[in-house]
């Protein structure tokens, strides 16, 4: 089966800003296969280049070497395929909900009558029917990521990138949101990259786990299936035995990772 997303030797190498001559690598010979249909959570320290990895599957960020290719061909340029869910908010504040939904289909010049029909649909997928005239600030953290949400899924992308979409979030809100994520994805499965820093998080979710070592020169340093069935409640999932044991499993592979990322913060 040809992937849908393969990032193969990924080394990623800037120049230090105060210092043209130093070099700062990243990311060191990373590989990630993520087949059709798989949701794939990459966990690791903080600041080890989990997000500079996303970036160079969307195609934001050419790697110094190595070759990423989009459903067996080399991606050149931004992966138009994907569909990019931010950390940060990135609605825009003079658009009400609907309007920031749509506002993908109108830039590919959909008529607006059109795009708003399709708009109306994609709120209600995600519980925000009677809420589209609603703008950002009149919204609720959890619903902001409801319209960021269908913003992306309305385009139907092939592939989701998300970096951390859910951690500003409460624990109760956060939890929602992720049962939400995982009953769309399961209609059509797309494939899933999921950025996070909650070991917890990505065993609920996922199909797959890869952890990432302590930076500079990130490399992945386990991968793990999570065969849980589902579909899944993320709150109950948790309470299950083999996901305990999961759990413990994949932390003892990070934490001294984990350890050492936060001894280089303190230096």
């Amino acid at each position: 089966m040809t992937p849908a997303l393969a990032l193969q030797g990924i080394t990623c190498t800037f120049a230090a800003r105060e210092d043209k001559a130093r070099r700062y690598t990243a990311i060191r010979d990373t590989t990630l296969v993520v087949a059709p249909g798989e949701f794939v959570s990459v966990v690791g320290p903080t600041g080890c280049g989990k997000s500079t990895l996303l970036n160079v599957a969307a195609g934001l960020l050419e790697p110094s070497s190595g070759s990423v290719t989009v459903n067996g061909e080399v991606l050149r340029g931004l992966n138009v395929h994907a569909g990019y869910l931010f950390q940060t908010e990135a609605l825009m504040p003079w658009r009400n909900a609907l309007d920031n939904v749509v506002a993908g289909l109108e830039f590919r010049g959909m008529a607006r009558a059109e795009a708003h029909e399709i708009g109306r649909q994609w709120l209600k997928r995600v519980g925000l029917t009677g809420f589209g005239d609603r703008y950002p600030h009149q919204l609720s953290g959890g619903m902001r990521k409801r319209v960021s949400l269908a913003q992306t899924l309305i385009l139907d992308p092939q592939i989701l990138l998300m970096d951390e979409p859910f951690s500003a979030l409460d624990i109760q809100t956060r939890q929602l949101m992720e049962n939400e994520l995982l009953e769309l994805w399961s209609a059509d499965r797309k494939s899933v990259v999921f950025i996070t820093h909650d070991l917890e998080e990505a065993i609920s979710l996922s199909d797959r786990v890869v952890v990432l070592s302590a930076g500079p020169a990130t490399r992945p340093i386990g991968e793990f299936s999570i065969d849980l069935p589902r579909p899944r409640d993320v709150a109950e999932i948790r309470l299950t035995p083999h996901f305990i044991e999961l759990h413990t499993e994949i932390w003892h592979r990070m934490k001294n990772e984990v350890l050492k990322g936060y001894a280089q913060q303190q230096q």
